[in-house]
């Protein structure tokens, strides 16, 4: 009995250490995500910061890739503003007794 209880303890063990070490990769998968967003997040407002600078003439960037990024927010913001007055448009006939 005593060889049963030492394979068994020795099961426990291995199956102790596969669980902490799965845990501590998600762990570290987890951190890696959140630092992944936080990082697209600095981008973003990094990306937002140039575009007002340079529409603002505070900063001239004379690259293609950049005049077209911007050309392209422009539009799309120009887009949503079209949408959104449709929407309130729409809201305005809505009748009132539904």
């Amino acid at each position: 009995m005593t060889d049963w209880k030492n394979k068994f303890q020795g099961l426990m063990d291995v199956c102790q250490s596969e669980l902490k070490r799965t845990a501590d990769i998600g762990k570290k998968m987890l951190s890696a995500s959140q630092s992944n967003s936080k990082m697209t997040e600095s981008y973003e407002d990094l990306g937002r910061l140039l575009y007002k600078a340079i529409k603002n003439s505070d900063l001239s960037w004379e690259n293609d890739k950049v005049t077209k990024l911007i050309n392209s927010i422009d539009e799309l913001k120009s887009e949503l503003e079209q949408i959104e007055n449709e929407v309130q448009e729409i809201k305005k006939d809505q009748p009132q007794n539904l």
